[in-house]
């Protein structure tokens, strides 16, 4: 009998998700699921939610729901751990990471990967992950932690670094790219072969085929055709100049490069349709529409749910029975990709099994695709430093690095932003020496 524990059950959207899934996996039929969070309503939310699809599917499963304050209660004797915090929520944090910025005229889209809005994100989530983890480590030391928060490569990264717990950082993206592209391109999706490396939100796809034909020829024209520029066109750009196709979408990749969001050129943001502010956009509209998700996920007592293609419960059953099972999965830099450096977080194809999760040798990127990718691993690198060494220093080394903040401000005026979003942060961040 496993033992699962979901770290931020007030997602419920995302927990449905994973927990339905586990209930409709043979090897999970009977598991303790443990719910996890700081909020009461949300966590009541969620547990009655998951209670509802336990009755409507006949499972076994055990739900209990626990408050912060329980954590090693809920954490104790855990098989597998699945995170998704979100620490300081759109109010305050997420307003923050935006507002302040903005006053020094550096815009963002999504701010929660890379750029400052990523950095702050990351120095606010990484401690309270790690304490996680200095539980783990003594109640459940074998536990393996699936990681589905942004950011992914300093969050997956400050723990395999920080801590001796096992771990893989999830992302969708990896999953869904070949087809969306090809999809997006009117091409066929039946019998795809691909290979996908890099890190995190900017996995180059390396190689994709259909019924053994490399189709790379064929999507690099069709993507410069005006019928299909514009659906994506910040990544169309960087196939065009850098020869491959990067998994996260155009609004993420905007704010990871210098090349889009200028002040002094407003008209590229016009001829890339890169969305300003769209993760706040996003979270307005969320909240707006909680009531009536609400309504349908937690009141409904025969709530349905239908298997998705989510990696966690495929991953718990192949560690469980052996079946093999294959990722892409976010792990530290053992000599995976080697133009990259070493001990770095790295999105790579994974094996799953009894053993867990393998990570399987890449080699070499291509020589622009891992320059690039590199400047963005300095940012995630040093952010990751500030993290485990409450370093001040390494928090401006972090923002001075970072390819599109950089190109927008001055040394003086990167260093002032930091510590004007140090003291708006408060005490969702530790104290700095």
């Amino acid at each position: 009998m496993a033992k699962i524990t979901f770290l931020g059950a007030g997602s419920t959207i995302f927990a449905k998700a994973v927990l339905g899934d586990s209930m409709l996996t043979p090897s999970l039929h009977d598991a303790r699921i443990a719910l996890l969070d700081i909020d009461p309503q949300r966590l009541g939310d969620s547990e009655a939610m998951l209670n509802n699809i336990k009755a409507t599917l006949g499972a076994k499963v055990k739900i209990e729901a626990f408050l912060a304050e329980d954590a090693r209660k809920a954490l104790k004797g855990a098989d597998f751990v699945i995170n998704a915090i979100q620490v300081g929520g759109y109010e305050p944090s997420t307003v923050i990471d935006f507002e302040i910025p903005k006053k020094y005229g550096l815009r963002q889209t999504i701010a929660d990967t890379l750029g400052i809005g990523g950095i702050f994100r990351g120095l606010r989530t990484l401690p309270v992950i790690l304490e996680y983890c200095r539980i783990m480590e003594k109640v459940c030391p074998d536990v393996w932690f699936l990681n589905y928060v942004n950011p992914m490569a300093i969050v997956t990264g400050g723990v395999l670094k920080g801590t001796s717990i096992k771990t893989v950082g999830l992302c969708h993206s990896v999953q869904a790219c070949a087809h969306h592209l090809c999809h997006m391109l009117e091409l066929p999706t039946d019998d795809l072969q691909w290979n996908i490396a890099g890190i995190n939100h900017q996995g180059w796809l390396l190689e994709i085929s259909r019924h053994g034909v490399d189709l790379y020829p064929e999507i690099k024209r069709r993507a410069q055709l005006p019928e299909y520029v514009h659906k994506d066109t910040v990544r169309f750009e960087i196939m065009k100049r850098f020869g491959h196709y990067i998994t996260e979408s155009s609004e993420h990749t905007s704010e990871y490069l210098p090349y889009f969001i200028k002040q002094r050129c407003p008209e590229l943001i016009e001829s890339f349709h890169i969305p300003l502010d769209e993760y706040p956009r996003r979270c307005i509209n969320q909240i707006n529409n909680w009531a009536k998700m609400r309504q349908d996920l937690v009141n409904s007592k025969t709530l349905e749910h239908h298997r998705t293609g989510e990696y966690a419960s495929y991953i718990m059953n192949s560690v469980l029975t052996g079946e093999l099972f294959k990722i892409g999965g976010n792990v530290l830099n053992k000599h995976l990709i080697t133009n990259l450096p070493y001990d770095c977080c790295v999105e790579v194809p994974c094996l799953v099994d009894r053993n867990g999760v393998q990570p399987c040798f890449v080699g070499n990127l291509p020589p622009q695709c891992a320059a690039l990718t590199r400047t963005n691993v300095n940012v995630q690198e040093l952010t990751i430093e500030a993290a485990l060494t409450l370093k001040k220093e390494h928090v401006y080394h972090a923002a001075l690095l970072d390819p599109h903040t950089a190109a927008e401000l001055t040394i003086d005026e990167i260093v002032a932003m930091c510590d004007e979003l140090i003291e708006a942060h408060g005490d969702f961040l530790p104290k700095y020496h």
